[in-house]
């Protein structure tokens, strides 16, 4: 099995070549990776919410919370820290109307009434935390399982331990709505101290997401040919005495995918093949929903396809990061997003592939009932939402809660190694037997820790 990767200036990525799998140094070979485990999902689609949506806005109704909007946090409490300082802030009421869906009656908010219909896919986890407090931080550890830089992300974890099921396409994709980089750039898709070749492959936006791809008109594909044999040749003679390198394997496998994307890719991200009525489904034909519908629509191409790990930035640059004007943007956020994720639920169901591909939807972390600058919510990893569907999940279905105010997560809390560990027991991999050894040190993709949250699955 090969696995993808990618490299520099051409923003692309390329898949595992023999020598580099030799290479690899791993205490457990590939057949045991998966533990016995029960495998559901082939795909991941994360539908990534940076900057921080509101759980208690949004899928964690709290009525006490505006019974006491305008006092402070009760002593009862304890003391709480904040990102940005205004500890002795009121609390703040949520302007939200609330309903229950579906047979299971899950609650959602007025503000995703596309997602609400689909509440019974929905398993929606109210007890997350995590570590970090600050944006930079925390999107790193949503990502790599830390809050410091250097470790492989989620995604690169998944493409070591299981490859890819398209030798033509990346096998681990990333895309963003917009020019904005998430925070902390390419370090939330790369590979810490793996080797490059399994880092993920930024799509741009518009209808030329991967620059460069195509071959002159002036040049055969006799000659094109040629060229990729004779380049090949001296890459892999400069690559021989520095095996060490990994990011000459990177580059070196990364044009041989380029050369295979040629014919492939352009058909797989070229959106214009879809029906109206599905491009109107995913709302490209409104400027609100156009940029995350077009991001959706292309990660359902893309696992449709065999693409293992589709990341998708709704807010990309923290957007979501409501310290002030949270009804303003919070609201447009949500107008942006909630009818094309739907969407995306819906196409996967329709075809058939939902039950083998998993879709995450949340941010790094939520945000406080307490108010910030009047009218905003300051960061809250203590406590905060995000939810699964498909992929052999349960829908209709809630775990864990957080306090009567959303502050603090209390009943089956679920920490970000937690969600990391359920996400590839979702896949059939075993999150402490996926092992990659660094410097003599047998690391795994959740630092030795992490339970998988068994009720997710649980019928």
């Amino acid at each position: 099995m090969r696995a993808g990767g990618g490299f520099g200036a051409l923003a692309l990525a390329g898949m595992l070549d023999t020598r580099t799998a030799q290479a690899v140094e791993s205490t457990e070979p590939a057949a045991t990776w998966h533990g016995g485990m029960r495998r559901r999902a082939r795909s991941v689609i994360f539908l990534f919410m940076e900057g921080g949506p509101s759980h208690i806005d949004m899928f964690d109704p709290k009525p006490t919370l505006n019974q006491l909007a305008g006092q402070q946090l009760p002593e009862s409490f304890g003391p709480i820290i904040t990102a940005m300082g205004e500890t002795d802030a009121p609390l703040l009421a949520s302007q939200r109307s609330w309903q229950q869906y579906g047979e299971s009656g899950l609650w959602v908010s007025d503000w995703l009434p596309h997602t609400a219909r689909h509440a019974d896919d929905l398993c929606v986890i109210r007890s997350c935390w995590a570590d970090g407090l600050n944006h930079v931080g925390s999107v790193c550890q949503m990502n790599t399982g830390s809050v410091h830089a250097g470790r492989p992300s989620l995604g690169s974890w998944t493409m070591y331990g299981l490859g890819s099921e398209n030798d033509d396409l990346p096998g681990f994709v990333v895309l963003t709505d917009g020019k904005k980089t998430p925070l902390g750039g390419k370090r939330n898709w790369g590979t810490g101290f793996m080797p490059a070749t399994y880092q993920g492959v930024r799509f741009g936006d518009g209808d030329n997401p991967i620059p460069h791809l195509a071959t002159s008109l002036d040049v055969s594909s006799e000659r094109q040919l040629r060229k990729r044999e004779l380049l090949a040749e001296l890459n892999r003679r400069h690559a021989e005495p520095r095996g060490h390198q990994s990011e000459l394997d990177a580059r070196i496998a990364a044009f041989e995918l380029a050369f295979r994307m040629q014919s492939e890719c352009p058909e797989a991200v070229d959106i214009s093949r879809e029906t109206a009525a599905t491009r109107a489904m995913y709302g490209l034909d409104d400027e609100k929903t156009a940029a995350t519908g077009r991001n959706c629509l292309l990660a359902r191409r893309l696992v449709e396809r065999g693409v293992r790990f589709v990341q998708v930035y709704c807010g990309a640059g923290s957007r979501w990061d409501a310290h002030t004007k949270l009804e303003a943007n919070h609201g447009g956020l949500c107008r942006e997003s909630d009818q094309p994720v739907a969407a995306l639920l819906a196409d996967l169901k329709q075809r058939g592939l939902l039950e083998e591909t998993l879709v995450v939807w949340g941010g790094e972390f939520g945000r406080t009932p307490m108010s910030e600058k009047g009218d905003g919510r300051d960061h809250n990893p203590f406590g905060f939402t995000m939810w699964m569907a498909g992929g052999g999940v349960r829908g209709g279905q809630t775990i864990g809660t957080t306090d009567e105010l959303g502050l603090r997560a209390v009943e089956d809390r679920v920490h970000v190694h937690d969600l990391h560990a359920t996400i590839l027991a979702a896949m059939g991999v075993d999150h402490m037997k996926l092992i990659y050894t660094s410097g003599g040190r047998h690391e795994n993709p959740t630092i030795n820790d992490g339970r998988i949250v068994d009720k997710v699955f649980t019928t």
